[in-house]
């Protein structure tokens, strides 16, 4: 499996993340697309931190004019605090806007998803800091054009690198305070704090009293990356170092991102998970639920029995759906049910096995019946579930007196011996 690890002892932010994707392999052309939409230009050039090789990024927006505004000056700077802190240039945005923009630049579907993904993020985070409604929320240093292009850069180098999974070590956010547009606050920022709650990733303090890690940062690491306590065994293919704006005493400030084949694991893939309460849909309803919202586009559906005010026996639907069809599945499930209103869970992902469908030939008395198999398998295919269709069972079974267990052991010791 193709990994990408970072190691986050120095923090991130959305440059050191494009820095240091390009310095372990990624192409700078796959960012093209964004610096013709926005009208911005990334300068990808090489320096060294405490005598590290390293790669810097500054995202120039043209119509500032300053060639050397990076996208975050959030991340170590020098924070004397007599300046007030800014972390993006260009017009604010509400998360709406930062939606309507991304969707206009005709990316690549998954590229879309992800950095759509990561907005969300940073929406319900700011959503959280703030006491405002996710469509409300103003975004304000990452609203601005260098922070989408930071965002929407490291996806499309990720979708260039090709890798199957990434996962980061924790992340530091370093110490002290930090100036923001609101006044000044302990690091982590509010934002940056909100992010790493739902995030999947350790975060931990210093080993510096500066910021280290920004919400743009926190943000992307939160949707792409998955943590680990520390570097898993790699066959490393590629190194880079994406460097920080400032010298820190001590510490080489870079983000070491390494690239190589990793063990197997589960496919990451995107969700939401929509909810609703109800307590007065019949049991005809709630058992077809399975049927009506996978023709909507759900890929699973759980109804648990539940109480309710006035203690009343209720149910509560979970639909585990692509955040792109979310709207659609609500709809639907309005409809099947009479509910009046339906949750969506922060945007998150799931680990999938790779699934395939073998047939199980058994012979009893002579004739010979086809089992469906479901075989689970991680990304390097090693198979580690096997299991046979219930419903193909049960007919063998009745028409040839064996039990339905007979017949799942039988079919999937079939399968199972011919995969190995």
């Amino acid at each position: 499996m193709k990994t990408l690890a970072f190691d986050g002892r120095m923090g991130a932010s959305g440059d050191m993340l494009l820095a240091a994707l390009i310095a372990a392999g990624a192409d700078p052309a796959a960012l093209d697309p964004v610096e013709d939409a926005l009208g911005v230009r990334y300068a990808v050039e090489s320096t060294a931190k405490a005598g590290i090789a390293a790669t810097t990024v500054d995202v120039l927006v043209d119509h500032e004019g300053d060639e050397h505004d990076r996208s975050e000056r959030s991340h170590d700077h020098d924070h004397d605090h007599d300046h007030a802190h800014v972390e993006g240039h260009g017009p604010d945005r509400t998360y709406a806007e930062v939606v309507s923009l991304v969707e206009r630049l005709a990316l690549p579907s998954a590229v879309e998803r992800d950095a759509l993904a990561v907005f969300r993020r940073l929406g319900e985070a700011e959503a959280a800091v703030h006491g405002t409604d996710l469509d409300d929320t103003h975004f304000h240093e990452v609203g601005a054009d260098d922070a989408i292009a930071d965002v929407v850069g490291v996806c499309l180098l990720l979708a260039d690198l090709g890798v199957d999974r990434v996962v980061t070590t924790p992340v530091a956010a370093g110490g002290g305070t930090v100036e923001m547009r609101h006044g000044t606050y302990p690091v982590p920022a509010p934002a940056v704090a909100e992010l790493a709650a739902d995030a999947d990733w350790a975060l931990r303090g210093g080993p510096t009293d500066r910021e280290l890690l920004t919400p743009t940062g926190a943000a992307l690491l939160a949707e792409l990356a998955t943590g680990v306590e520390s570097l898993p065994a790699l066959d490393v293919d590629a190194v880079g170092y994406g460097a920080g704006d400032t010298d820190v005493p001590d510490h080489p400030n870079v983000l070491r991102a390494l690239v190589g084949d990793g063990s197997g694991g589960l496919r990451k893939e995107s969700i939401s998970v929509l909810e609703t309460t109800v307590d007065d849909v019949t049991p005809e309803v709630l058992g077809s639920l399975q049927e009506t919202l996978a023709e909507a586009g759900a890929r699973d559906v759980s109804v648990v029995p539940t109480t309710m005010k006035k203690s009343r026996p209720g149910h509560l639907i979970k639909v585990v759906v692509d955040p792109a069809d979310a709207r659609a599945v609500a709809r639907r499930l309005a409809a099947e049910t009479g509910t009046l209103g339906v949750r969506e869970a922060s945007a998150g992902h799931r680990w999938v096995a790779e699934r395939a469908f073998e047939t199980a030939t058994l012979d009893v008395d002579g004739t010979s019946y086809d089992v469906a198999v479901k075989v689970g398998a991680d990304a390097d295919g090693t198979v580690y579930d096997v299991s046979a269709e219930y419903d193909d069972a049960l007919a063998i079974a009745r028409e040839t007196g064996l039990s339905v267990r007979e017949v799942m052991r039988r079919a999937e010791a079939t399968v199972a011996d011919a995969t190995e």
